[in-house]
């Protein structure tokens, strides 16, 4: 027998890591292609029942890693993290990957298409839950934030949360890929996975389709400001008198322009004061809610990030005191442990910047059947519109509109389907802008049901694994050591 390496089927191995890394590279990260990150599995799921089991681990690893190093900028220039981290954040979903092939294949070759066309999407909401649970960065990194352009698609966040689009979208590219695969086993079946996965992605297509339909309820005028200053000058300092100075003649142009809200970025000032009678005093002026990020020190013992807001009918600042802080840049503040809703209607709720990453700020406010959230935030600059889109989808989840003010990041206004509805760059700049924000009073199923699917996937994985340790069905096909790979990869 010639054991000379066949060079045209290691090219094809070759050929579909790249492309599983390239539509990888642009469809995850700071600015992603959202129809990509689709397609960025598709490559190696066909691989998966062609190809040896160590050979399909190399592929997924390599592929995802080699494309998550599109964040290397950023974690690297940028944020500065420890290289073991950036090592874990982007080797994570990498590794997620491998495993999520591996038991793909795994399943395939023991005659259970319906399963393994399950599994990988299983697997990978199994993971992403696990970690938004520990991870100080809560949901950071979900493939979900990806989707944010489609808006027909994110809508499925309402009933399931983010969780249902990681799903959808291992689920699609993973159905595709049982149809063609080399192994005969089950054929019969295997059209049901197809049959399922189309199921679904009509009736999540439908159900979006539908929810952008709703009508608007009333309208409310808000102005969102950033200028671009030094960070957190103390609020009586020559630069913080500047910097006041300007910030009110841009709230005049604002309130000219007809806004009845106006929202500035975090930290905007530093201040120990109970109260800041210059910004009371430009909220009475112009008739406008207030909500200045302020570096409040008021407590010697408790540093805050505070959202200070100021409405002109009341005597003293509503606060909110941010819950949760980014390790080493916040390290001096205390977080918060309360919500806050602004008096009378519409019902507005506070929260600031990080807060937008975890389920529990959305959960606390549709508790409170809050319909705005009013939200000051910094950003690093080239993730402003992920971090935006981030905070976006806690809307559309628990069904209220965003008012976001981010310096070096993005200007956005949205409502409680995600729609931007306004949106300007500060980055490095300053910005602002005007815009009609609709406002709904939104029950989504997902704030009632909580993340009932994420525990469906979790219990789903212990079925799956179970199944797949249990060997070939009795009507099985080729035992997997028997399988047909391409002959030109060496064999174990």
């Amino acid at each position: 027998m010639d054991s000379r390496p066949d060079f045209r089927t290691t090219g094809v191995w070759l050929a579909a890591t790249a492309l599983a890394a390239l539509a990888w590279w642009f469809g995850s990260g700071l600015q992603p292609h959202w129809w990509l990150t689709w397609l960025a599995p598709l490559p190696l799921l066909w691989l998966a029942p062609r190809t040896r089991a160590r050979w399909l681990a190399l592929a997924a690893f390599v592929a995802y890693a080699v494309g998550g190093l599109n964040l290397w900028p950023y974690l690297h220039e940028v944020i500065r993290l420890p290289s073991a981290t950036i090592v874990m954040a982007i080797g994570g979903p990498a590794l997620a990957c491998m495993l999520a092939l591996l038991l793909y294949r795994r399943l395939l070759q023991r005659g259970h298409p319906v399963t393994a066309t399950l599994a990988p999407a299983t697997l990978w909401v199994a993971i992403e839950y696990v970690n938004s649970l520990t991870s100080p960065h809560g949901t950071w990194g979900s493939v979900a934030y990806y989707q944010m352009d489609a808006l027909p698609v994110i809508q499925v966040a309402a009933v399931t949360g983010l969780w249902g689009i990681s799903f959808w979208l291992w689920l699609l590219p993973a159905a595709m890929a049982t149809q063609i695969r080399t192994n005969a086993n089950s054929r019969s079946v295997a059209p049901l996975a197809l049959a399922l996965a189309l199921a679904l992605s009509l009736l999540g297509l439908g159900y979006g389709a539908w929810r952008l339909q709703a009508p608007a309820g009333t309208t409310l005028r808000i102005g969102l400001l950033s200028l671009d200053a030094a960070p957190k000058p103390a609020f009586d300092s020559p630069v913080g008198q500047a910097l006041l100075a300007r910030s009110a003649r841009a709230v005049d142009r604002l309130a000219m322009a007809g806004a009845k809200i106006v929202v500035m970025p975090e930290t905007v000032f530093a201040s120990p004061a109970a109260t800041l009678p210059a910004l009371a005093q430009l909220s009475r002026q112009h008739d406008v809610i207030l909500d200045v990020g302020i570096d409040w020190h008021h407590d010697p013992h408790a540093e805050r990030n505070t959202a200070m807001v100021y409405q002109p009918q009341e005597a003293s600042p509503s606060l909110y005191f941010k819950h949760h802080l980014i390790p080493g840049f916040e390290s001096q503040y205390t977080p918060g442990d309360r919500y806050t809703l602004l008096k009378g209607m519409p019902r507005i709720g506070l929260a600031i910047c990080k807060d937008m990453d975890f389920h529990d700020t959305g959960a606390a406010y549709a508790g409170r059947n809050a319909q705005l959230l009013l939200v000051p935030a910094w950003d690093f600059r080239i993730d402003g519109w992920l971090h935006a889109r981030m905070a976006i989808l806690r809307g559309v989840e628990s069904g209220f509109a965003i008012a976001r003010a981010a310096s070096d990041g993005r200007l956005t206004l949205s409502d409680d389907r995600g729609r931007v509805l306004a949106e300007a760059s500060s980055e490095g700049r300053d910005a602002e802008l005007v815009g009609d924000l609709p406002l709904r009073m939104t029950r989504t199923p997902y704030t009632r049901w909580g993340d009932w699917f994420a525990w469906l996937s979790l219990i789903g994985l212990v079925v799956i694994l179970v199944v797949a340790l249990r060997g070939s069905r009795s009507s099985g096909g080729p035992h997997p050591d028997h399988e047909k790979c391409l002959p030109g990869l060496p064999h174990p």
